[in-house]
């Protein structure tokens, strides 16, 4: 999950550009208001802060549903049981199980995993929610499928975490299973941008209020790491009440192809996105269907 979804692929549902062109004019006011801190602190391994406060982070990954039939179909084709790393709120394991898919989500974030098991209550679904390292997870069931969606694999940054993961998914692979990822193609565009500028990403009805929540993001490209350090700004209102970093190692196209061969992994389909067209160069994300090689 990063602004470059945001941007590039959801329209705003409440009127953000003109409210955006208004907090222009009010941001010195807005920025020198005193800050009441409504976010809790919550960091993953990698430094990314924006999992702490599951109820918002709800709200804004409701908006997204264009991965929902591309996972779905997988799931049913999968005709087993089906995991789903960094599962988040448990958008998609919910509905996925819902559909009658036999569905484990896991995820590191006990503020998420909370809020999805309160879902799952309220809802009648019955989903096993595991808490877990998607780099260490130790399960005693193999799975047909294996996805972590989202580009939620963008938060392993380093050789040596991305070696585990990939080392943990071919542990739980049944015979004959799938693991599918998306992630971003880079976009050099990103990488040159104004780290001072601010940008809207998304904007959303405060689930504890009547407010709008708008969320503005700085970002920098730190090209030894090939990490994009993000910032999101929170406004409620007129009055920002919160920023948080969130941080997403990049994967260029060919360096992912090798990553997978060399970690025992066969790539079967590259898709551009989750209508399955073809991956190029102009392709928004690289969704990837792999099977042990």
């Amino acid at each position: 999950m990063s602004a470059e979804d945001l941007v590039g692929a959801r329209p705003f549902s409440c009127g953000t550009i003109i409210k955006y062109t208004l907090r222009i004019a009010d941001r010195a006011r807005a920025a020198t208001t005193p800050k009441k801190q409504f976010m809790p602190e919550h960091k993953i391994p990698d430094g990314s802060e924006v999992y702490g406060d599951a109820v918002l982070y709800d709200a804004e990954d409701k908006q997204s549903q264009d991965d929902l039939p591309f996972y779905l179909a997988a799931a049913r084709r999968a005709r087993g049981p089906v995991l789903e790393l960094a599962c988040g709120t448990g958008r998609l394991t919910l509905a996925l199980a819902r559909a009658g898919i036999d569905i484990t989500g896991l995820d590191i974030s006990a503020p998420m995993l909370a809020l999805a098991k309160k879902k799952a209550g309220k809802g009648g679904a019955r989903v096993a929610f595991v808490r877990g390292d998607v780099r260490s997870f130790r399960l005693k069931r193999k799975f047909k499928l294996i996805f972590i969606p989202f580009n939620s694999m963008q938060h392993l940054a380093d050789r040596v975490d991305l070696e585990n993961f990939f080392t943990s998914v071919r542990a739980h692979l049944a015979p004959g299973g799938r693991f599918i990822l998306d992630v971003f193609n880079p976009h050099p565009g990103y990488f040159v941008r104004d780290t001072e500028e601010l940008l809207p990403v998304s904007c959303y009805k405060d689930p504890r209020g009547t407010e709008q929540i708008l969320v503005e993001e700085q970002y920098s490209y730190d090209r030894a790491t090939q990490v994009s350090r993000i910032t999101w700004h929170y406004t409620r209102g007129r009055t920002r009440f919160a920023s948080r970093h969130l941080n997403m190692r990049c994967f260029f196209p060919v360096e992912l192809d090798a990553l997978l061969h060399y970690n025992g992994f066969k790539a079967l389909k590259k898709y551009g996105d989750f209508e399955r067209t073809p991956f190029d160069s102009a392709s928004p994300k690289q969704v990837i269907i792999c099977r042990k090689a």
